[in-house]
């Protein structure tokens, strides 16, 4: 399953590191690919992730979900 989301506040490779390291860590999560320009983070993972976490995730890396 692929879910793409739009994560605000990356400006740099640190930023992704952050971002992936902090979302590979979610139960069923075999892929992080993201868009430094655009914001786009797509998750390939097992099952259909829980929205609450990923935000919680993404959170953890010091960024924030839109939508």
């Amino acid at each position: 399953m692929e879910t793409t989301y739009t994560v605000t506040g990356m400006t740099c490779e640190h930023c992704v590191g952050a971002v992936s390291g902090e979302l590979l860590k979610l139960d069923g999560v075999r892929d992080v690919r993201i868009d430094l320009g655009s914001g786009a983070v797509t998750v390939t993972s097992e099952q259909a992730l829980d929205a609450a976490a990923v935000r919680d995730a993404v959170d953890e890396a010091g960024y924030a979900v839109v939508g």
